[in-house]
């Protein structure tokens, strides 16, 4: 009578007996969501800032729909894209913040060596910022429509704004977690966060690209957060369009591509 000598275990690989990769990346998601839910003053930032930049540049910028070729008379339906993404881009970070904290209490070691997938490491974290985008971008969105927001392109404009908002938290995300994981503690926060406002706000955020000049026009074009805030907002300004959508999805996408191979090397880096 023969037996089978199961293969011993190899670090990150999944096989037979492993903890599935979509059950790990539930858990690991839904354990930033309780941590959020016992410290609410984490949905602070997320909340109050958005509200602020929507109201601000509302009042501050209303003259500029008498500007000839603006392209909306509400200046809410300008910028709460802009505010959405900035609520985003909190959500981004708290992600990246969760790992940091894994990293000082040892969490990280452990998936490390764990019969799991080390894509679980990313995937759940990923998963908190995006469901984390959705407090900001509902409550901005409410605070919009209160102020005269007007959803010109319907149904399908709300989908592109949260689409939008969870593929930019997701997008910042991984950039935190490549920081995180490279500079090994919450001094990578810094940085994620003042990189991630620059390339908000040297973008479309707050007015046209036809009304932009010099060096500033020239990085909101090459910029690639423009065709996000071009995807997300594109409801409030007309019809949902094929052809404003898809740079949006590749820009995400672009965007997305180098960091996730960056956490690829930081994780064989780490063993």
């Amino acid at each position: 009578m023969t037996t089978t000598r199961a293969a011993a275990p190899t670090t990150g690989d999944v096989r037979a007996g492993s903890t599935p990769l979509a059950g790990v990346v539930r858990h690991l998601a839904w354990r930033g969501i309780i941590r959020m839910r016992r410290l609410p003053a984490l949905l602070i930032p997320i909340i109050v800032m958005p509200m602020f930049f929507a109201i601000a540049y509302t009042g501050t910028f209303d003259g500029l729909t008498d500007v000839r070729g603006y392209p909306t008379d509400r200046v809410i339906n300008w910028v709460l894209a802009f505010s959405v993404l900035q609520g985003a881009q909190f959500a981004g970070i708290g992600a990246a913040g969760v790992v940091s904290n894994d990293l000082d209490n040892g969490f990280i070691d452990r998936l490390l060596v764990a019969p799991v997938n080390r894509a679980a490491i990313v995937l759940g974290p990923l998963g908190y910022a995006a469901v984390r985008s959705l407090v900001p971008t509902t409550l901005v969105l409410a605070a919009g429509f209160a102020a005269g927001a007007r959803l010109e392109g319907g149904p399908a404009g709300l989908v592109t704004l949260y689409l939008g908002a969870m593929g930019f938290a997701m997008v910042i995300g991984l950039f935190g977690i490549a920081m995180v994981l490279r500079i090994g503690n919450i001094r990578a926060m810094t940085v994620v966060q003042l990189l991630a406002f620059l390339a908000l706000f040297v973008s479309i955020g707050q007015v046209p690209l036809t009304l932009l000049t010099g060096w500033l026009h020239d990085a909101a074009r090459f910029n690639p957060v423009t065709n996000v805030l071009r995807f997300a907002r594109q409801g409030f300004l007309g019809p949902v369009t094929w052809d404003q959508t898809w740079p949006g999805l590749v820009a995400l996408a672009g965007m997305a591509a180098p960091f996730v191979v960056w956490i690829r090397v930081e994780l064989r880096r780490l063993g």
